[in-house]
């Protein structure tokens, strides 16, 4: 299994998927192999589709976790084995639409503020102030930062390897001005780990935000995604039109981006009701 692993990783690497996307897909193709306890090249339909059915009985994966297994083992029967049947023989659960939570200004504020480390909560500032991935905020180098020019340039773009530039606006370059003269980095790294001589991984942000999560007393579930979609909702609610949005993201598709118009309260709050027009001038356009 490892060679085929190792190619594996290597189709993935040619066809540009992100270092943590090729992780995620590497998990189920050695989790199929050790439920079945031989190789996954030796296996077919029906023994895919049984562990599939064992990550749903018996280890109560939702339909979202469970599809994220089928598109890695897709890949893996299809470019990995060339077995197109069996790839396309392997099932996706019908996941229920679920609209990302969304802080508030308030709890965003109130959350920042619960970061002990300066580290951490420049991190968590980018997040919700460029609507950075926590991947994509951890990667950052010095050299990104131009502050003459008040430009973020993110050159490691976790979706694709996209770069782009987004604009630094006064409040987030005062943040990160305060938080480089609070922790003076060395090395390339804006946000190094300690003594890895590599970037602080996500990981070790995501606890850090689970204590401030703790600290602020939040009653939602925050992740550091959450902070992105806050960030998205709220620059709609402000009137950024999608296009924008969507390149300010680094969404592929626009229809990615459309999700923060069902999540903006103030744009659903200007669609009146057509009761409420009844006896206006507006409703004789109802006939």
């Amino acid at each position: 299994m490892d060679e085929l692993l190792r190619k594996m990783d290597e189709q993935m690497q040619v066809r540009g998927l992100a270092p943590n996307t090729r992780k995620t897909y590497l998990r189920p193709v050695r989790a199929l192999a050790e439920y079945h306890g031989r190789s996954a090249a030796d296996l077919g339909p029906e023994g895919v589709e049984a562990f599939l059915l064992h990550l749903c009985r018996d280890r109560g994966y939702q339909a979202s976790t469970r599809n994220v297994y089928a598109a890695a083992l897709r890949f893996f029967f299809d470019k990995t084995l060339g077995q197109r049947e069996v790839a396309s023989s392997v099932p996706f659960a019908r996941a229920p639409a679920k609209l990302p939570v969304v802080l508030s200004g308030t709890e965003v504020a109130r959350l920042i503020d619960a970061f002990e480390s300066p580290t951490h909560r420049a991190i968590a500032t980018l997040c919700y102030g460029a609507g950075l991935r926590s991947s994509e905020a951890c990667a950052l180098q010095i050299a990104d930062i131009d502050g003459k020019r008040r430009l973020l340039l993110i050159r490691h773009g976790s979706k694709g390897a996209k770069h782009r530039q987004l604009p630094l606006t006064p409040r987030l370059h005062r943040e990160l001005r305060t938080y480089y003269r609070s922790v003076r980095p060395s090395g390339p790294h804006l946000f190094p780990g300690r003594g890895t001589g590599r970037p602080l991984s996500r990981e070790a942000f995501y606890q850090a935000l689970c204590r401030a999560c703790d600290a602020a007393q939040s009653d939602k579930r925050v992740s550091a995604h959450v902070l992105r979609h806050s960030y998205a909702t709220h620059m709609v609610e402000a009137g950024t039109d999608l296009r924008a949005l969507q390149l300010l993201l680094g969404h592929a598709r626009l229809e990615t981006t459309a999700i923060y118009v069902h999540l903006t309260h103030a744009r659903q709050a200007q669609l009146p009701s057509p009761l409420d027009l009844l006896g206006t001038k507006a409703a004789e356009l109802f006939g």
